[in-house]
């Protein structure tokens, strides 16, 4: 396989250089830091897999059979009926799998594992398992948000004592409030890192409110398109230190999962504000404003028939970004200094002539970035290593599209 360098995520700190001290999540009392986190001495993992419900079939973290239409929970299914999370269970940035811990399909503390997710996503949402794979992958072993010996992540705040094998050797697993890891700022309904003091996790009602208002209640790519313009602007403008690194793709990957993963086969597959609501824990109220209840899966839902895969993502990011597209980069001295990651993008813009097929390659090497030792505290990229576990995960699938693995040494 061909090698390339490595895309300069990193590159903007001689451009941003608050970055290289502040880029980072909160630590001890502050928000998301590891004082203020929920601790549940009693962790229960996720409900077992039951042959009288098997949902997609997936257990222990191997494939299921990729065919949904089916309801979720299923009548009966007790083990995962919706129960509201306590002040001890820790609960984060992405609605999804709040919804997925208050059902009992990951655990209801929050202390989640690889295994889980990749079963959790693909019995409930029919995920394909390759993208169940790649989110899973990125946050534990990428982002370094969990930890990779022990598999274990918090969809929250920092649990390091909870998720790391050795806590003194691996340093903070910050879960998947991490900043500019996963959680990116000008998300569709949480505050920036900064301007909230840390608190990038809690669900915002006003910005839900604004996001109906901006969409008109119906979340399709088009109208969640434009809203995602107008959040990048509005943090821009308000944000002195708003930071957009070409991660932020993965806000509009996740933002799909509105009109991909959450509308209801029974209301026809409509991405309403009812559904919408429900998934992020969003309760109408008689001024229509809104009040924050814990996040669930909506009553009688049935999910989507084929398997949301890598490549299907990939499409929605390209197509629901171009609709509206907006720079890579950051604030700087008053100034929005742009970034590159040839071939893709230059100077915070993307390229005329990238495909969907490119994004593809994109997501690729952002997986591909080098995997650290687990073994010692000092990175060992091995390039050889990092393509091997991709194959194993995810096939030849990346390399039949001409995607090269990035370069690590």
């Amino acid at each position: 396989m061909k090698l390339v360098q490595l895309l300069p995520f990193v590159g903007l700190t001689v451009a941003l250089p608050w970055m290289a001290d502040k880029r980072q999540q909160s630590g001890g009392a502050q928000p998301g830091g590891p004082i203020t986190c929920p601790f549940n001495p009693v962790h229960v993992p996720a409900a077992p897999w039951n042959p009288e419900f098997p949902y997609n079939n997936a257990k222990l973290g191997l494939p299921g059979k990729g065919k949904g239409g089916y309801q979720v929970p299923a009548p009966g299914d007790t083990a995962h009926r919706f129960i509201p999370p306590t002040d001890k269970d820790i609960r984060g940035p992405c609605p999804g799998l709040n919804a997925l811990a208050n059902h009992g399909f990951i655990a209801r503390d929050g202390i989640t594992t690889y295994s889980e997710l990749l079963d959790a996503l693909q019995n409930v949402y029919n995920v394909g398992y390759d993208l169940a794979n790649f989110l899973a992958f990125y946050a534990i072993y990428v982002a370094g948000l969990g930890d990779p010996v022990t598999k274990k992540l918090s969809i929250g705040c920092d649990a390091t004592t909870r998720t790391s094998w050795a806590p003194l050797i691996t340093g903070s697993e910050p879960g998947l409030v991490g900043h500019s890891k996963m959680e990116i700022d000008a998300s569709l309904t949480r505050n920036d890192f900064f301007p909230a003091g840390g608190d990038n996790f809690s669900f915002n009602t006003t910005l839900f409110k604004m996001f109906e208002q901006s969409t008109g209640g119906i979340f399709n790519v088009s109208t969640i398109s434009k809203y995602r313009y107008e959040r990048w602007h509005q943090c821009r403008a308000e944000n002195s230190q708003f930071y957009f690194p070409i991660l932020g793709l993965f806000q509009y990957g996740a933002a799909s999962f509105l009109y991909e993963l959450w509308p209801n086969g029974n209301e026809g597959y409509v991405p309403n504000l009812h559904n919408t609501a429900t998934f992020f824990g969003a309760a109408r109220l008689p001024d229509g404003s809104y009040a924050r209840v814990p996040e669930r899966i909506p009553s009688n839902w049935t999910n989507r028939l084929t398997p949301y895969t890598l490549p299907g993502i990939a499409a929605e990011i390209f197509k629901m970004y171009t609709l509206n597209p907006v720079g890579f980069g950051g604030n700087a001295g008053g100034e929005f200094v742009g970034i590159s990651a040839p071939p893709f993008i230059n100077d915070g813009a993307l390229n005329s002539n990238t495909t969907a097929k490119d994004f593809s390659c994109l997501l690729y090497q952002i997986l591909s970035r080098p995997v650290p030792s687990t073994l010692n505290g000092i990175v060992t990229p091995l390039v050889e290593a990092t393509e091997t576990l991709l194959v194993e995960l995810f096939g030849n699938e990346f390399n039949n599209l001409g995607c090269p693995l990035a370069l690590t040494k």
